[in-house]
């Protein structure tokens, strides 16, 4: 009996130190995917942003609202050899989170911290200045330009159309 009572003990041990051993593992991470949300600290400013998002090499925190010029492409990386992300809407906030290298901009969604990606330095400008950059950007009217004649024989001349550019004979 006392063999059984020795087996059924170190059965029991074993069993406990293999709980014990496994109790200690843990599982294994997920794994990283393009949406996968990440952290990355860039001249001592910590940005959070999806993994398909690269990180910059610099950083100048900016921070405030703007307003797009026109339809940007929100771009993975800070120059054009990155993917489209989405699209900025002409008009529509945005937050500029900082400049980044290339002179280009790391933006999120109006009033939120994720970088969400990388539009060039001119597709935005600061909310409060938008309404006069872009009156200032507007057509102006061409100023009326005096007829252009010239002699081209006998009691004959040619004056030049300002609207068209071209030449009549009269």
């Amino acid at each position: 009996m006392k063999f059984t009572r020795i087996n059924v003990k170190t059965s029991i041990a074993l069993t406990l130190l293999a709980v014990l051993t496994l109790a200690g593992c843990k599982a294994p991470p997920p794994p990283v995917t393009d949406d996968t949300v990440v952290t990355s600290e860039v001249d001592g400013v910590t940005l959070t942003h999806r993994h398909a998002v690269q990180a910059p090499q610099t950083f100048s925190p900016v921070n405030e609202t703007y307003r797009a010029l026109y339809n940007a492409s929100v771009m993975t990386r800070p120059d054009f050899s990155g993917n489209v992300v989405r699209y900025l809407e002409n008009g529509k906030p945005f937050t500029v989170l900082g400049e980044v290298e290339n002179h280009w901009l790391a933006v999120a969604e109006t009033d939120q911290q994720e970088l969400i990606g990388y539009v060039p330095f001119k597709a935005g400008v600061k909310e409060d200045l938008y309404d006069a950059t872009v009156r200032n950007d507007r057509p102006r009217p061409r100023k009326s330009v005096k007829k252009v004649c010239v002699d081209v024989g006998d009691k004959s001349k040619a004056c030049r159309n300002s609207d068209t550019a071209t030449w009549i004979l009269e």
